[in-house]
């Protein structure tokens, strides 16, 4: 296999996805490493069509589940035989808590992009000047107007649907015909216009198509089966293996290589450059070196920062990059699994088509000043859910036989409405993840160990969630209120973030306005690792826009020999 590459990319999921399309369409020879192995658009979503009755145990979770997947199941993530392959081994792929950190992975070509929940919306000027402003972390390089156009870029390709709302704490975006409120959400959707003047309800923003198609392998419109984690075989949702991926592969520029776990990136201290990767072959144990003019580091939060972290050299002895001592701090997440519950007495006649594979969202409505700004936590929240008719088998177990069973299977159960709070973490410098020497993997590799908790601010956020969220189901006419305040642990949102953070300043962060490390310039890191303040939306379409933005600039400072 070749050896010599212009550019690498480490990681297949959201990010990397991106950075090999933008690379290989810019003209450059790129080798892309996946530590996972092969997965294959249509062809290997082997559970896409089944139904519950075609798994051994009905589609559920079983012990076998929780014995080999002990950490992932217990967030309800990992809870059907119809997914359970494409979330890792917790045995095999140990990690480590100092304090409890749900960590979710799938390894294997498109990572978690074939995973993830798919909803996607804008950082907004708020987000970009929030540290500067409360003095939390460090100043974003960047403000919203340099990630506006990429915004629109990343938008017009994946193809994301909903519903503008012309709302300055939640931008406007490039949008595809939103999919359907219920008739439940539409009396609660009203009720809040009317009660409220800081408040609206609409569709979520998510990334399937809605009309029309995309790029990629017959990415067309979505069939509302909402069996996505198991992998779309219509392309309808934006994946890498559906979209970026084959856009990359199409140029003839691609060279792919699964199971390719790195473990090093090299430097060359005579250039004060890298020079390329160092990786195991996960299925011979065999060391290969590969080489590059620039690296995508994309291998999600953790797993880049890791790499970082075993990239020592005389230069950098405490990890790549890490002069300012910051790399593996300032861990963050979104905080969830908070809310409230209600039903709803009426519709008893109604019900919906499909399975949308959607909810509706409540955008924030806190601390954007005048009277929203709160005096007991900075930042803000925002609502995820939505409403369904509950199950009938619930009134079954009370019933035996005749009439009354026949005619409890045939109907549906009451109406029920779900808020669940999304809410920004802080970026504190304690919460951490870094490397266990004394604890390796079956590769001989440090395992990771977690220290991040949820503090003050975040504590008094989540009471304010709960509060408002009942109130909002109250006003709104639902009954049996009741508070969600789940088992929430650290990492649940699926969005561990801001261990190589961007900043202004290389004393205290690791990466420049365009996702460079300030002291390897031909080295960038577009994942999540890079996010300087978490924002309270659901971050994937973030990561994108600055991917494709730092691609441009890196293939720009190529040509001209400056990396």
């Amino acid at each position: 296999m070749e050896n010599n590459f212009d550019a690498i990319v480490i990681g297949t999921g959201i990010s990397g996805g991106w950075a090999a399309k933008e690379l290989c369409e810019s003209g450059l020879k790129t080798l892309v490493l996946e530590r996972g192995h092969m997965l294959k658009h249509v062809e290997d979503y082997k559970t896409a069509n089944m139904e519950s009755w075609d798994f051994p145990s009905g589609n559920v979770i079983t012990e076998e589940i929780r014995k080999r997947q002990p950490k992932q199941s217990r967030t309800g993530y990992v809870n059907q035989e119809a997914t359970k392959h494409l979330f890792v081994d917790d045995i095999e792929h140990p990690y480590n808590e100092d304090k409890r950190f749900d960590w979710i992975r799938g390894y294997h070509v498109g990572g978690r992009s074939l995973l993830w929940g798919r909803q996607s919306y804008r950082l907004s000027e708020y987000d970009f000047k929030a540290n500067k402003d409360d003095g939390y972390g460090v100043d974003w390089p960047i403000r919203y107007e340099d990630l506006s156009s990429w915004y629109d870029y990343v938008e017009d390709y994946i193809g994301v649907s909903g519903e503008n709302l012309n709302l300055p704490q939640f931008p406007n975006q490039r949008l595809l015909k939103p999919m359907e409120l219920n008739c439940v959400e539409d009396v609660l959707k009203s009720s809040i216009s009317e009660k409220y003047n800081d408040r609206n309800l609409t569709i979520g923003r998510t990334a399937h198509i809605t009309e029309g198609t995309k790029p990629g392998l017959g990415r067309s419109t979505c069939q509302y089966r909402d069996r996505c984690r198991r992998g779309c075989p219509f392309g309808a949702y934006f994946s890498s293996n559906s979209s970026t991926l084959p856009a990359a592969e199409v140029t003839g520029n691609m060279t792919l290589r699964a199971n390719s776990l790195v473990y090093e990136i090299v430097y060359d201290d005579s250039k004060k450059k890298a020079t390329g990767v160092k990786i195991i072959d996960s299925e011979t144990n065999l060391t290969y070196e590969f080489n590059a003019k620039i690296i995508f580091v994309c291998a999600s939060t953790v797993g880049s920062t890791s790499i970082l972290l075993q990239s020592k050299s005389n230069r950098f002895p405490n990890g790549m990059g890490n002069d300012s001592g910051e790399l593996g701090h300032n861990l963050m997440d979104h905080h969830f699994q908070v809310g409230a519950t209600g039903k709803f007495d009426g519709f008893k006649d109604k019900y919906y088509t499909g399975r949308r594979p959607n909810g509706i969202y409540i955008p924030r409505f806190r601390n954007i000043g005048g009277q929203t700004n709160r005096k007991d936590f900075v930042r803000g929240y925002g609502y995820q859910g939505g409403a369904s008719r509950t199950d009938w088998t619930e009134t079954i177990k009370e019933l035996s036989y005749g009439k009354e069973l026949k005619e409890a299977v045939l109907s549906p159960g009451d109406w029920s409405m779900g808020l669940n709070g999304f809410g920004e973490t802080l970026p504190y410098h304690d919460n951490k993840m870094y490397l266990n020497h004394d604890k390796t993997d079956k590769w001989g590799l440090p395992t990771v160990t977690f220290d991040a908790q949820l503090r003050e601010n975040e504590l008094n956020m989540r009471k304010d969630m709960t509060e408002q969220a009942q109130e909002m189901l109250e006003k709104s006419g639902f009954i049996d209120v009741k508070p969600m305040g789940g088992n929430y642990g650290f990492g649940e949102g699926i969005h561990e973030m801001g261990t190589a953070r961007m900043g202004r300043d290389p004393e205290t962060s690791v990466l420049n306005n365009y996702n460079q490390i300030h002291a390897v310039p031909n080295v960038f890191v577009t994942d999540g690792s890079a996010m300087t303040s978490a924002g309270n939306v659901n971050p994937s379409l973030t990561y994108m826009a600055l991917t494709a933005r730092a691609v441009k600039h890196a293939v720009s400072e190529l040509k001209k020999q400056n990396i």
